[in-house]
């Protein structure tokens, strides 16, 4: 089984998002006792691109903005500056109760103290993402993409982004594209639509040649038995994913690759970091090692994004992984929710533990 990369193509890789901000306190400190905040620019979609963006990968951003907002002025500007082309409509935002980007409240956590995080969606403007909208079409067919990657967090994030995702998941297969499909589950936007979303996951899995996700998103997005979710004594546990893999598989012949980070919390700024995958019939398994975190969030997104650039650089798969745990591991360094390399170099010196200065 192999993934057969597009060579005629104006992008390697193409992520449907909503995106919003996060702000966080300075120094590390929690939320509720704290009166000055960093607001960066997020989704997790485009903390995966941010990889291949930052590495001179040509990406493009599908979303949806505020028509005439700050904020959406704001996130069009982080977005250049991230090297990333984006395409979506400005929605008008209506009175004050109307449409605006969401609010991501997060603090880093330190030591013994875990991470906080505070989701504020309410009006998100990304829920009115619509295949109508975009010209798939030219995107998928005229343009060319190698790559296009969904998650499971646009995929449930609406009635609409999930027809949305269907859409593009259809445009893609038609044109060659390779599929990625993170899972990314999450309780409180499947809450009351559980047949409906098992419904457009299944069809998404069906069609994807790269399928990611953790122990809890396989089973209870795709219902494929697991081993207990919580990252406790996870080497341990390493044959029961590779056994709920394998079960995947047998699922969702059409993959070829399937991925999931292995994670255990010694505490907020210490971390055993490792990751399995399967390509084809061949394992390759990182057991989990001590990584040091200054902020946790977007570790997995930046393990996912490594790992599609080492397939959008026809590297050997061994690399893929190597290059995806190092990726997840260097965005953990990062006050901003994405990895941004200077180079290949820097990934493959974390890799290899080298942390010397370089001159």
């Amino acid at each position: 089984m192999s993934l057969q990369l597009k060579k005629d193509f104006k992008y390697s890789m193409v992520v449907p998002t909503s995106m919003g901000v996060r702000i966080t306190p300075e120094n590390g400190q929690p939320v509720h006792s704290s009166d000055t905040f960093k607001m960066q620019a997020t989704s997790a979609e485009t903390n995966v691109a941010s990889i291949s963006s930052y590495l001179g990968l040509p990406v493009k951003v599908l979303t949806t903005f505020v028509k005439g907002s700050p904020v959406a002025k704001f996130i069009k500007s982080n977005l250049r500056n991230r090297h990333m082309d984006y395409e979506g409509s400005d929605i008008e935002q209506g009175d004050p109760w109307g449409y605006r980007h969401q609010f991501n409240i997060a603090d880093s956590g330190f030591g013994g103290r875990g991470p906080r995080v505070q989701n504020d969606r309410a009006g998100e403007v990304g829920r009115t993402l619509n295949a109508k909208d975009f010209d798939l079409e030219r995107i998928f067919g005229k343009e060319g993409v190698q790559i296009v990657h969904l998650s499971g967090l646009i995929a449930a994030l609406s009635p609409e982004t999930s027809n949305f995702c269907l859409e593009v998941a259809r445009s893609a297969r038609k044109h060659g594209t390779i599929i990625s499909f993170d899972l990314n589950y999450r309780a409180s936007f499947w809450e009351g639509r559980e047949k409906e979303l098992r419904a457009t996951f299944n069809e998404i899995a069906s069609v994807s040649d790269v399928l990611i996700g953790n122990e809890e998103d396989f089973q209870l997005c795709l219902g494929i038995e697991g081993p207990e979710a919580g990252g406790k004594e996870i080497s341990e546990k390493i044959e029961n994913f590779k056994e709920m893999i394998t079960r995947v598989k047998a699922t969702y012949p059409n993959a070829s690759v399937f991925a999931t980070t292995l994670r255990e919390v010694i505490s907020a700024n210490e971390h055993l970091w490792g990751a399995i995958m399967l390509h084809g019939d061949d394992w390759q398994v990182i057991e989990p090692r001590p990584i040091r975190v200054l902020d946790r969030i977007g570790g997995g997104d930046g393990f996912v994004g490594g790992l599609l650039y080492g397939i959008l650089k026809d590297w050997n798969p061994e690399k893929w992984i190597q290059f995806g745990w190092a990726t997840g591991a260097l965005a953990t360094t990062f006050l901003t929710d994405y990895a941004q390399p200077a180079d290949e170099d820097m990934v493959w010196s974390l890799w290899s533990g080298n942390a010397r200065v370089k001159r």
